[in-house]
């Protein structure tokens, strides 16, 4: 893995939430969250960065999921490829806004829909940046209690999951700040 754990949260069935500071493009897991919108549209943030190093296949994919279905509600998640990055392929998982109401609720309900799409693929990890918490301005203490619980939510539900490992790729900041305190109680 690209970067040592700040903070370690042990799961059921040997499974585990890391925290790391670390870029999430330069991760080694199988696949990886973007922090999407509803309409897949990859213009700032994490999900612009994640765009420009997949290439077009992840928009034009984007795009068509989209057109066929129409915008992807708050609190779902869905994959395309991964395009020219490494690996298996991208979650898109579409948090809430600040102001939408129950924001922790919905974020968490966005990072469990992630992993179960994860599990779907029979992927064993996934790493996943900070949800809702950049241009979406949810702030970090509800984000922090919705990346855990999320996590320990998903893992109580699907005991029988493929995925052994999640991530959760940070900046240094308020955001990490909050999680540590989450993690460590």
């Amino acid at each position: 893995m690209s970067a040592s754990p700040v903070a370690t949260l042990p799961l059921p069935n040997g499974a585990r939430l890391e925290v790391v500071i670390a870029d999430l493009l330069r991760e080694t897991t199988d696949a990886i969250v973007n922090a999407a919108n509803g309409h897949l549209a990859h213009g700032g943030g994490v999900a612009a960065a994640i765009a420009r190093a997949a290439g077009p296949e992840l928009d034009r994919e984007s795009e068509a999921l989209v057109q066929a279905g129409g915008a992807i509600p708050t609190g779902e998640a869905v994959v395309t490829t991964a395009g020219r990055l490494r690996f298996q392929g991208v979650v898109h998982a579409v948090g809430p806004r600040l102001g939408e109401g129950d924001e922790g609720r919905k974020l968490q309900q966005a990072l469990v829909a992630a992993f179960l799409r994860a599990h779907e693929r029979g992927w064993r990890s996934l790493s996943f940046p900070a949800v809702s918490s950049g241009i979406f301005a949810v702030p970090p203490e509800v984000c922090a209690r919705a990346y855990v619980s999320a996590a320990r939510r998903f893992f109580d539900e699907h005991p029988e999951t493929s995925l052994t490992l999640l991530r959760l790729c940070l900046f240094e900041g308020a955001v990490a700040d909050a999680v540590r305190r989450e993690v460590n109680g």
